[in-house]
């Protein structure tokens, strides 16, 4: 079986509208899962968490389209 892992993580944004953080340093990581439904349990939790804050969201990173050990060189690599 294929572990497909998963990372959650979020923060408080410059703007509602964009992606970019107001402060990388205070990013909450929220944890790695070891699938997206489980990902997607701790995702809504925090969400749900912050959910009168206008400037804070969540996200879920697909760490397993990082690195794809079937090609000769993944992308990853390709940016040493």
């Amino acid at each position: 079986m294929v572990q497909r892992l998963h990372l959650v993580f979020g923060g408080e944004l410059v703007n509602p509208s964009s992606n970019q953080f107001s402060d990388v340093s205070k990013i909450d990581l929220v944890g790695i899962y070891p699938n997206y439904a489980a990902a997607f349990t701790a995702w809504k939790a925090a969400a749900q968490r912050t959910v009168d804050d206008a400037h804070t969201r969540y996200f879920i990173a697909h760490l397993h389209r990082l690195r794809d050990e079937e090609r000769e060189a993944s992308p990853t690599e390709e940016l040493g």
